[in-house]
């Protein structure tokens, strides 16, 4: 089968053994998978090993075959692949067993992949496989950050620096069905625009002066994933005494705030990554319920794999870029 691989010190589309089907699990012959900005950094973790590891996380696609022993699928079943591995139950934090599919395990960006049948569900109906190949990493990540540890609640102010990204989109989608006020800013014009047709309430330039900006505004909740850049901005928009949650790092690992200037304004600060399989059936649940539809930026085939991160790595996407492993 072809495949989109890391190997030695390289990405590479290389012919790899099709896989079988183990007991407790199923092989799914992929049509879709989505890329993350996570499978742009594996490269690096990876090094120089020598053995062709097939990335990628998200993905969709029908059931092949069926190991011994799996109860509830079947051939022919359409399915969505369920990434945060082995973590299964609602936690505060996950298990030490937890991993992200597409490293140390093969990865979606391939024809077929075998994995437990714990780690996959139904594909909703109302979504396309373009939809619902890079589905759960970014909605299960906005999910799991807006509603278990951001705590939203309608009538709310949501506030979200960066609005081109797929948890991004997903977050505003998710915090308007919920009944909340959305803001959201952007160095692009066109990704501001972009937002507010999905619905966004405003959306302001991000070298602007949000406290001037965000003046007539009560912001309970910011979901930030940029870092160092916006870190200390988006906790002087935010209300006293209101949350904060941190799910990723683009521009900067370490931030200097004050915590004087913290403490006296009794903030909530809340990590998250990823989340668990009872999340992500509730958010299939909230999508299906609201006939949410995720937002697809483009499309590429798979042999054009190394182009399609190319283009994620240079921010021109809003929503999920997406590879079509086949037809």
């Amino acid at each position: 089968m072809r495949a989109f691989v890391m190997e030695a010190g390289q990405f590479k589309l290389k012919d790899m053994q099709e896989p079988e089907a183990k007991s407790g699990e199923v092989v799914v012959r992929l049509k879709t998978a989505g890329i993350n900005r996570r499978d742009l950094g594996l490269l690096k973790r990876y090094g120089d090993n020598p053995e062709a590891l097939v990335v990628g996380s998200d993905g969709a696609g029908i059931i092949e075959s069926v190991g011994d022993g799996v109860m509830g699928f079947s051939e022919g079943d359409e399915v969505i692949i369920n990434p945060a591995l082995r973590w299964f139950a609602n936690s505060d934090a996950p298990p030490a067993e937890f991993d992200i599919l597409g490293m140390p395990d093969h990865g979606t960006f391939a024809e077929k992949i075998a994995i437990s049948a714990e780690q996959i569900e139904r594909k909703p109906a109302h979504m396309s496989w373009e939809e619902a190949g890079g589905l759960v990493l970014p909605a299960l990540t906005g999910y799991r950050a807006l509603f278990t540890k951001g705590q939203l609640e309608k009538g709310q102010t949501l506030f979200i620096p960066g609005a081109g990204s797929g948890v991004a989109t997903f977050l505003i989608q998710y915090a308007k069905n919920a009944g909340a006020r959305v803001i959201v800013t952007s160095r692009s014009e066109e990704k501001r625009q972009h937002a507010l047709r999905i619905g966004a309430d405003r959306a302001i330039a991000t070298d602007s002066n949000w406290v001037e900006e965000l003046a007539d505004e009560t912001v309970d909740l910011v979901i930030d994933s940029v870092g160092g850049a916006t870190f200390n901005r988006s906790l002087e928009a935010l209300k006293k005494g209101g949350r904060i949650v941190i799910f990723g790092a683009t521009t900067a690992d370490n931030v200097d705030f004050n915590l004087r200037s913290f403490f006296y304004g009794q903030y909530q600060l809340f990590g998250s990554t990823m989340g668990c399989r009872e999340e992500l059936r509730d958010l299939i649940a909230h999508m299906e319920q609201y006939t949410t539809h995720p937002i697809v930026d483009k499309t590429f085939a798979l042999d054009e794999a190394q182009e399609a991160f190319d283009y994620l790595a240079a921010g021109k996407q809003f929503g999920k870029v997406v590879l079509r492993i086949s037809e």
